[in-house]
């Protein structure tokens, strides 16, 4: 099964390849932004682990190859002196030797905390969230084992079902259909939620005193895209919620639908975009066509279509402001605070290397130290945009959609 998995990945990154939408660059400055802090974001989460926040290096080396990382931990680490500090404690096993360990820097701690609320406080609106999903698919159900691709773009944390099953017992229940089979389990919705069918399309033309229609977020001067946008509202829209599915085909009113769901379920997303390979895993459960990437990319008004940093990914174009969200969730303004907190270490640590490099070079009578300190903040600015970095950085970060969240 894991091989066939692979498989189909491979033939549908293989077949996104060709398709993308022309460059936006607000919106590829807002994936990039998004995805720059996705390594620090799953170290945080492994520390999290241990009651006293704090782990051997070791441990960290040990999972480097499974956040696509290379070199030592410990370097890593000292990248981000704002975030993470290395200190030496007893070694496991007693025995009086000491071994390096690492943990959260106290403005780190407080950040962590304060993202550990906004979690909490977000319960009940995740609860909405994970009943509509569960409301657009077939059956008001989905196995758990998929929902994991979810719960990243949903902003569910590690324990959902720990946090959010036990407080609500009448909306959700684990069902196992195939005891034989592993990872067969389902969360199913027990109840239709008539208060929550109602899609951010409908929510926005109910608010106008208005038919529910899609509205096209490309400026003026794509006037063949407004065109295409008028003719496929010409037709009543169809609920993403609507419990008669139309037959999936060529039909009109079958992706008219499908496209509502992939507006709604992005819309639903804490920052309005998802890997297209997360997407078409759930054609079947979603009713969604065969070549989902196709499909998106005739409905540039609605939709974004990137392959940054070789990851098919779309967005929902009305959720953003140029580069910015137009709504943020208290729980992406917690990450981003983590995130600059990130930014604020990595520049303090390229500092501090540059000034030893020049000092070396000094030295050795290569420089003359003046002359290239003045010019220390543009070469800098510039490295960090240099085509090296662009591939670490691709490298690094392109974990984000296997975990997903930033």
């Amino acid at each position: 099964m894991a091989a066939c998995a692979a498989v189909h990945r491979r033939r549908s990154s293989a077949r996104m390849a060709r398709w993308s939408s022309p460059k936006d660059p607000a919106l590829e400055a807002a994936l990039r932004r998004n995805r720059r802090w996705v390594v620090n974001n799953q170290i945080k989460r492994l520390l999290l682990r241990f009651p006293s926040r704090a782990a051997p290096v070791r441990f960290l080396q040990s999972r480097f190859k499974t956040l696509d990382m290379m070199g030592r931990a410990a370097n890593w680490l000292r990248k981000y002196p704002s975030c993470f500090e290395v200190f030496s404690a007893d070694a496991e096993g007693g025995g009086g030797e000491q071994e390096p360990y690492f943990g959260f820097t106290k403005r780190m701690a407080a950040l962590v905390d304060a993202e550990e609320a906004a979690v909490a406080a977000s319960e009940p609106a995740m609860a909405d969230r994970l009943a509509r999903v569960l409301m657009l698919s077939r059956g008001r159900r989905l196995q758990v084992s998929k929902l994991a691709a979810l719960r990243g773009p949903l902003g569910l944390p590690d324990d959902y079902l720990l946090r959010l099953l036990p407080a609500h017992t009448d909306l959700f229940r684990l069902a196992n259909p195939y005891p034989h089979r592993r990872n067969a389990a389902e969360l199913e919705l027990i109840r239709w939620m008539p208060s929550l069918a109602v899609s951010a399309v409908e929510a926005a033309a109910a608010a106008n005193n208005s038919a529910p229609r899609f509205t096209c977020s490309l400026p003026a001067s794509w006037a063949k895209s407004h065109a295409r946008m008028e003719e496929f509202n010409s037709t009543p829209y169809i609920s993403p919620y609507s419990k008669e599915w139309p037959v999936l085909g060529t039909d009109a009113e079958a992706e008219k639908r499908a496209v509502a769901v992939v507006h709604e379920l992005l819309s639903l997303t804490l920052w309005r975009k998802m890997s297209i390979l997360k997407l078409e895993h759930f054609r079947r459960e979603f009713g969604l066509p065969e070549d989902t990437a196709r499909m998106l990319l005739r409905h540039p008004c609605l939709f974004y279509l990137s392959n940054r940093y070789k990851i098919h990914t779309v967005v929902l174009r009305e959720g953003y402001e140029g580069s910015e969200l137009r709504e943020k969730d208290p729980v992406v303004a917690a990450k981003d605070q983590l995130g600059e907190l990130m930014q604020e270490g990595l520049h303090e640590y390229n500092q501090r290397r540059r000034a030893a490099n020049l000092e070396k070079r000094r030295r050795r009578g290569e420089i003359e130290v003046k002359k290239e300190e003045e010019k220390v903040e543009d070469e800098e600015a510039a490295r960090l945009d240099s085509a090296e970095k662009r591939e670490e950085r691709r490298r690094f970060y392109k974990v984000l959609f296997d975990d997903g969240n930033p």
